[in-house]
C-alpha cells in the first residue's frame, strides 16, 4: 500500500516567476488528446490529459553557445516595454473557480515571442503526464547508446502514449532505469524541479508546472537533447491520443491543431484527485506550449474542469500581456 513505502520529499519551489525564452521554432502536430490512466498504488486503475535553450548540443551531448562570434554581442539592446505577466495571469485565474481544498498551478509559454507566465506554487504528483518523460528519456538513453528503439519499446510507447496504458509505462519505466534513469535524463533536460516516484510509483513522481514547460520545449524545441527524429516521433505520438481522452489543454486550441498528454489519479489516502494536462496548442493563429497540475479535485470531471478553465486563462492573459507591450 501507499502509505507503507517511503515517499520522496516534495519538492517546494519558489512561485512560478516568468523565464526569457528564446523563440522555439513552429513544429505542427494535427491529432487527438492524450489522457493519464494512473495507478494510485501498485495496482492500475482506468479513468472513467525551462531549461534555457541559449546554445545548441554538440556531438558529445554537450550544450555549445549558438553564434558566429561576431561581435553583434555589443549592441545595445533596444528597450522593451515591462509587463507584469505573473501578475495579469493572477489577476485572471481570480476568475477560475478553485475547489474548496483544491490547488492548481500553470505555466506557459507563447512559442512565437518567447514569452511566458506562470500561476502557483509547489510539486505536484504527475499522474499519466510522467509518460512523455518516460519516453522522452527512453529515446535520449538509445541517442546516447547509438541505437533506435527496438519493436517491444516502440510497441510499449505507443500503447503509453496514445492509449495512457500502465502496463506499457511500467515496462518503459523499468527499462529506463526506474526514477534513477528518470532523473538522469531530467538533469540534462534541465529540469530542476522533478524527482521520479519510489520503485514502480512512477505516477507519484513530483514535479511543477514550470519543469513540465522545460520538458515540451525539449520535445517541441529545436534546440533540444533529444535529436529531430526522436522529437518528431514523440510529437506524432502526443497528437494521436485516443478519442475518450480527449481534453486538457486541447480545450484552448483552435480546431485539431494540439498534441498533449493528460493524467488522472484518484489518491488512495484521500480519495481527492490529482489531474494534469501538458502540451502544445495553436490558438488565435499563435502557438503555445502549457503546463497545468492539480490536485485536491472531488471528482476527475471537477478536476478537468479547473484545468481546462486555468489552461484558458493563461493563454488569454498571455495574449494580452502581448496586445498591452505591442501598444505601449
Amino acid at each position: 500500500m501507499e502509505s507503507s513505502r517511503t515517499r520522496r520529499r516534495r519538492a517546494r519551489p519558489s512561485r512560478v516567476r516568468p523565464l526569457l525564452y528564446t523563440a522555439l521554432a513552429a513544429v505542427a502536430v494535427v491529432g487527438g488528446t492524450a489522457a493519464g490512466t494512473v495507478y494510485v498504488t501498485a495496482q492500475a486503475h482506468s479513468g472513467a490529459a525551462p531549461v534555457s535553450s541559449a546554445g545548441t548540443p554538440s556531438a558529445d551531448g554537450d550544450v555549445t553557445a549558438d553564434g558566429d562570434g561576431d561581435g553583434d554581442e555589443s549592441m545595445e539592446p533596444v528597450a522593451q516595454p515591462t509587463v507584469d505577466r505573473d501578475a495579469l495571469l493572477a489577476k485572471a485565474m481570480t476568475s477560475v473557480t478553485v475547489p474548496d481544498g483544491a490547488e492548481v498551478s500553470v505555466a506557459v509559454l507563447d512559442v512565437g515571442s518567447g514569452t511566458s507566465a506562470g500561476y502557483g506554487d509547489g510539486a505536484f504528483d504527475t499522474a499519466s503526464i510522467v509518460k512523455v518523460d518516460i519516453l522522452a528519456a527512453l529515446l535520449l538513453q538509445a541517442q546516447d547508446a547509438g541505437r533506435h528503439l527496438t519493436a517491444a519499446e516502440r510497441t510499449y510507447a505507443t500503447a503509453m502514449i496514445e492509449n495512457s496504458d500502465n502496463a506499457s509505462a511500467t515496462a518503459l519505466w523499468d527499462a529506463i532505469g526506474k526514477a534513477d534513469g528518470l532523473d538522469a535524463a531530467n538533469k540534462r533536460f534541465g529540469l530542476t524541479a522533478t524527482a521520479g516516484g519510489d520503485g514502480e510509483l512512477w505516477g507519484l513522481t513530483q514535479t511543477t508546472a514550470a519543469d513540465q514547460i522545460t520538458l515540451l520545449r525539449q520535445v517541441f524545441g529545436d534546440t533540444s537533447r533529444l535529436s529531430a527524429a526522436s522529437r518528431s516521433y514523440l510529437q506524432g505520438l502526443m497528437g494521436r491520443i485516443a478519442a475518450d481522452q480527449h481534453w486538457g489543454v486541447s480545450a484552448v486550441a483552435d480546431g485539431s491543431a494540439w498534441a498533449l498528454k493528460n493524467g488522472w489519479l484518484a489518491r488512495s489516502t484521500t480519495g481527492l484527485w490529482d489531474v494534469n494536462s501538458v502540451g502544445r496548442v495553436t490558438s488565435g493563429g499563435e502557438q503555445y506550449l502549457i503546463a497545468v497540475v492539480s490536485r485536491g479535485s472531488a471528482t476527475q470531471a471537477q478536476g478537468i474542469t479547473l484545468v481546462e478553465s486555468a489552461a484558458r486563462k493563461a493563454v488569454s492573459a498571455l495574449a494580452s500581456a502581448s496586445s498591452e507591450a505591442s501598444s505601449a
